[in-house]
Formats: structure tokens, sequence, C-alpha cells
């Protein structure tokens, strides 16, 4: 039940990191997203990881706080608490599957290998995968500065 209840969290929290106007509130739903992403690895025992996760996502979530809040143009309107629940709603319709399906803490149905195990012995591809994302941070902010000097918008 509460891996169930921190994935409906995950979801609803990326949602609203993706479509939310406003960059300091993306930002600060970015923030949910990393915290619930650790708390996960917390309750399938991999707490290395966890500490991992919260340590990139701290020093991603200053770099976009800091870039978002100096580069980006503030929006003229503001957004309606209607689009705001509409959002929550498809995050939460999102979630539906991570409810009504079973999230164990093992790695399959044929695997008698747990969460924690998979994901230290297959850990270079986590390890890949988060160098991509931080890759693609950084790439996209050193455009953003780019354009911002060079007078595009």
């Amino acid at each position: 039940m509460i891996l169930e209840a921190l994935s409906i969290g995950l979801i609803v929290s990326a949602c609203l990191a993706l479509f939310l106007d406003e960059a300091v509130y993306s930002v600060a739903a970015l923030a949910g997203t990393f915290i619930f992403t650790a708390l996960i690895y917390v309750l399938n025992g991999a707490v290395f990881v966890a500490i991992f996760q919260f340590a990139v996502g701290v020093g991603t979530l200053a770099i976009l706080f800091l870039s978002g809040e100096m580069l980006s143009d503030k929006p003229t309107k503001k957004t309606s608490p209607k689009s705001t629940v509409a959002l929550i709603g498809t995050g939460v319709v999102l979630s539906l599957p991570a409810i009504f399906l079973s999230v164990s803490g093992s790695a399959g149905s044929g695997s008698n290998v747990s969460f924690g195990d998979a994901l230290w012995n297959l850990r270079g591809v986590d390890v890949i995968l988060q160098g991509l994302v931080i890759l693609t941070l950084a790439l996209g902010i050193a455009i953003v500065l780019y354009e911002k000097k060079n007078g595009g918008k």
C-alpha cells in the first residue's frame, strides 16, 4: 500500500513538473519527484542508491532553480486552479495501473532476485542513465545560456 501511494505521488509530481507554466513551481514539483524516487529506493532496501538519488537531485534542483529563476520569462497570466486540479487528476489517472497492478519488490515473476540485489548487481545501467540525465540537463542549460547571450529567446 505504501509503494502504491508513493508511486501515485511520483507520477503526479512528474506530471506537475512537466506541465506547470511557472519555472519555480515546476522545479518544486521536480523536487517532489526526486524525493518520491528516493523513498521508493529506501523502501526496497537500496539505501545507498536513495542517498545518491537525493544528492544528484539536490544538485540538479539547485542549478534548475537558479537558471529557471534567472532566465525564464514570467508568465503574464496566472495558472488557473482549474487547470492545476485537472493536471493533478491526470496524474492520478495515469497512476491507476500502479494502484490496481501489483508493485512488488521482486525483480520479476520468474526471478528470485530482490529489487535491491538486482539494482546493485545491475547498477551499470543505472549509472549510465543517471549520467545521461545529468548530461542532458547540462546541455539544455548550456543551450539556454548561449541563446540568452546571443540575444535570442
